[in-house]
């Protein structure tokens, strides 16, 4: 194994994935209390960012499930999730916190798989050209070191939502900040990729 590929492989993941920290932060602050959501959101994110992977190898072979001009559309995806959690925040409102923990239970795995997926559809456009120039062999290291980086991310959102000073303010400011994430991230999505002429 060519530890320069690896390495390659490594930085490409951290740079065009630094931002799911911050997302899987959330997701793991949502679900603290809950039993099995930490499974659910670790499930849930390699099932995104496996799909990522798979539209991207199948494009580096030269098929295209999803044409150059859909890519944008993706950012419907979390923009729906940050409205659904937005509204879900302003019905709980006035709740005791206990009660709305109990009422929004943890983040669900296809929730979580759809934020990663659309998240993920930019580094589709940078995954494809190295895959294609990288040849089987080096596109298998790739995808291998990728999915271990998957699981370090997943133990630094986790890492980091359990820090008490962290998890305090997630705890107090969680069903804010993820809502807005997520609608941001939509919203940069469509406007970036010109979805509906933006």
């Amino acid at each position: 194994m060519n530890l320069g590929i690896v390495g390659q492989a490594a930085g490409l993941f951290a740079v065009t994935n630094i931002d799911d920290i911050l997302i899987l932060s959330l997701f793991f602050a949502q679900g603290a209390g809950h039993p099995g959501s930490a499974r659910w959101i670790v499930i849930g994110q390699y099932l995104g960012f496996a799909a990522i992977l798979a539209v991207a190898v199948a494009a580096a072979f030269g098929a295209t499930f999803l044409p150059e001009s859909a890519i944008p559309y993706l950012g419907l995806l979390p923009l729906a999730l940050g409205l659904k959690a937005a509204w879900q925040a302003w019905k709980h409102r006035g709740d005791e916190d206990d009660e709305q923990e109990a009422a929004e239970g943890g983040p669900k795995a296809l929730e979580v798989a759809a934020v990663t997926f659309a998240n993920g559809g930019d580094n589709i456009g940078v995954y494809v050209p190295v895959f294609a120039t990288a040849g089987v062999g080096g596109m298998s290291v790739y995808a291998v070191v990728f999915l271990i980086l998957v699981g370090v991310w997943c133990f630094a959102g986790r890492f980091f939502a359990t820090r008490p000073v962290i998890a305090k303010a997630l705890s107090r400011w969680g069903h804010i900040l993820l809502p807005l994430v997520l609608i941001a991230i939509g919203l940069l999505i469509l406007i970036e990729g010109g979805a509906f002429g933006l």
